[in-house]
């Protein structure tokens, strides 16, 4: 593995060629018994994802609708991988926006978690979007959503102050009767790292 990938075509047809079934049983695990999945180590997802992290946005987008599993994960690697550049501040505005725009895509907990803390969280923290976004998806009614407000933060603890640890234990308060067992856990691991982050 080396050459870059350039199209949604060509990142396919690769993770087709790494499909292992022995894979498949852990993926459906966490998917949607209705979800196609092609059953790629994530190891090997990710390194794939990387080498098509300049793939055009109107291939990007083929990816987002794409029906599997594995291409979305791969898109929101992606993003992950552009947030990790040096970027301008637009840049990162219109990183978070495809991340928003395409929420709906986000069809498991592992998307939410590879991309939303740099994607949206280091936006945040450098106020280049406005912290209501998290606020806004606490308050919806799909629970990819609310662990996205809450998974986000993390990039505060990491790089942030005292007090912009204290905001993302906000949403850690909005959330904490939540009854979905993933946000559930994703609010524990915040206020677990945010009480570590204060000794």
């Amino acid at each position: 593995m080396g050459s870059l990938l350039r199209t949604a075509d060509e990142l396919v047809a690769a993770l087709q060629n790494a499909s292992d079934p022995s894979e498949t049983g852990r993926i459906r695990s966490r998917v949607a018994t209705d979800e196609s999945v092609i059953g790629v180590r994530m190891g090997t997802l990710f390194e794939m994802a990387k080498l098509a992290t300049d793939i055009p946005s109107t291939e990007l987008e083929r990816l987002f609708t794409h029906p599997a599993y594995e291409p979305r994960l791969a898109a929101f690697c992606i993003l992950d991988f552009r947030a990790r550049r040096r970027l301008s501040d637009e840049e990162r505005e219109d990183l978070a926006a495809i991340y928003l725009d395409h929420h709906d895509a986000i069809t498991t907990w592992d998307m939410v978690d590879r991309a939303a803390p740099r994607v949206i969280g280091w936006p945040i923290l450098s106020d280049v979007i406005e912290f209501t976004v998290l606020e806004d998806l606490a308050r919806s009614d799909d629970p990819l959503r609310r662990r996205s407000a809450i998974t986000a933060p993390l990039w505060f603890i990491r790089k942030g102050t005292d007090a912009d640890v204290a905001r993302g234990l906000l949403i850690a308060d909005l959330l904490a009767e939540d009854p979905h067992p993933r946000v559930a856990s994703a609010v524990k691991i915040y206020r677990k790292h945010a009480a570590r982050r204060g000794r």
